[in-house]
């Protein structure tokens, strides 16, 4: 769904709430990072064996099936702090014994629960991707940027939360870094106001799947909307591809030059010293974040050449649970983005050894995935 600005000019003013932040200020500190005690680390071994006693599905899975008794109250702090404050937060100190493929899955849905809805990552409805080089392909087109060793560029997903659970690290290399929307939004407010206006007006973004039946062929949003103090920022230069520009193809010259020249200061903004803040993930780090207002990047790695050594995080995308706050529901829906629901699942799901992969998707064809996703939609 395309978001819709809910002031139909073009705002002058910066953003100074709490999701303005700057990457220079924030690296010596600690105050976004929760370090999990040794009771909240009781709780989740407690939590993956009820899980594992209920026999509960990853799709089917609930807050009853991963219980969290004192960790429930950290992570609803951890909500508001995605939803009204930096729009970051660093878990720290997952237990090493629950960093296993399949247990890690299921601690990463179990805490996904108590943030909002898990969502498709991919057209057969994938809600739990692991990110890992997969080497060069034979057949077929190239794998997707993030399936590979190279650097990403800052971008946004198409989910309102993002979970990063790091099982490995690389070798070397490999950093995560991020940026806040607000920031570079009062970047080219300050230094290019000429710009200011494509950052609201409506752009067309590439699909990360083929369109499913009766979708339009592009997304249409803008760069920025407001919502009261706080962006909300969808970007992903990728998608922004030949396809969108083709799309747009009857605007003028000046219009096409002008955007690119956002598109590059939006990056060279993000990427500047100041403004983001690199993240070194360890095994057992959670990484979680809101898309509207914090951009995420990768620098480039060198991995280990042992299979069980290699570089190797999970990915989790999540829709914000709405309205259960009566803050929220106060707020009005023009105070609140669009909810970012993931990539529109198909009602017919081809065969594995049929399908490919597109840019952005998240996973190659093969990919072995442990949640039990590949179903029909109900």
């Amino acid at each position: 769904m395309a978001e819709t600005p809910h002031t139909p000019t073009v705002p002058t003013e910066p953003f100074m709430g709490p999701a303005l932040w700057y990457g220079s200020d924030l690296a010596g500190r600690d105050d976004w990072v929760l370090g999990l005690s040794a009771e909240n680390r009781e709780e989740l071994r407690a939590a993956l064996h009820t899980a594992r006693a209920h026999a509960a599905t990853l799709l089917r899975m609930t807050v009853a099936d991963f219980p969290l008794p004192t960790l429930a109250a950290e992570l609803k702090r951890a909500a508001r702090t995605l939803s009204e404050g930096r729009g970051f937060l660093l878990i720290k100190g997952i237990p090493a014994e629950l960093l296993g493929e399949a247990e890690a899955s299921t601690v990463l849905r179990g805490i996904g629960q108590y943030l909002g809805r898990p969502v498709p990552q991919t057209a057969d409805g994938r809600t739990l991707c692991h990110i890992r080089d997969v080497g060069p392909t034979q057949d077929g087109p190239a794998p997707p940027a993030c399936l590979t060793r190279a650097a990403l560029p800052f971008h946004t997903a198409e989910s309102d939360l993002l979970g990063l659970l790091c099982l490995r690290p690389a070798r070397s290399g490999g950093r995560t870094l991020l940026a806040s929307a607000a920031a570079v939004h009062n970047a080219v407010l300050e230094l290019r106001p000429d710009l200011a206006a494509h950052l609201y007006r409506t752009h067309l973004f590439d699909r990360q799947e083929e369109p499913a039946s009766g979708e339009a062929a592009y997304l249409a949003s803008p760069l920025v909307t407001r919502h009261g103090d706080r962006p909300s920022m969808r970007y992903d230069r990728a998608r922004l591809g030949s396809g969108a520009r083709t799309a747009r193809g009857d605007g003028p010259d000046g219009a096409r030059a002008a955007d690119k020249e956002l598109y590059d200061f939006i990056e060279t903004t993000a990427a500047s010293p100041g403004v983001q803040l690199e993240l070194d993930l360890q095994p057992g780090d959670l990484l979680l974040l809101d898309n509207h207002v914090v951009l995420h990047a990768r620098s480039a790695y060198e991995d280990f050449d042992a299979a069980e050594r290699k570089r190797h995080l999970l990915r989790l995308w999540l829709a914000r649970h709405r309205g259960a706050d009566p803050a929220d529901q106060a707020a009005g829906a023009h105070f609140r983005p669009t909810t970012r629901a993931g990539v529109t699942p198909r009602d017919v799901i081809r065969p594995r050894s049929l399908r490919t992969a597109r840019p952005g998707c998240g996973c190659p064809p093969l990919c072995t995935h442990s949640d039990e996703s590949r179903t029909r939609r109900s």
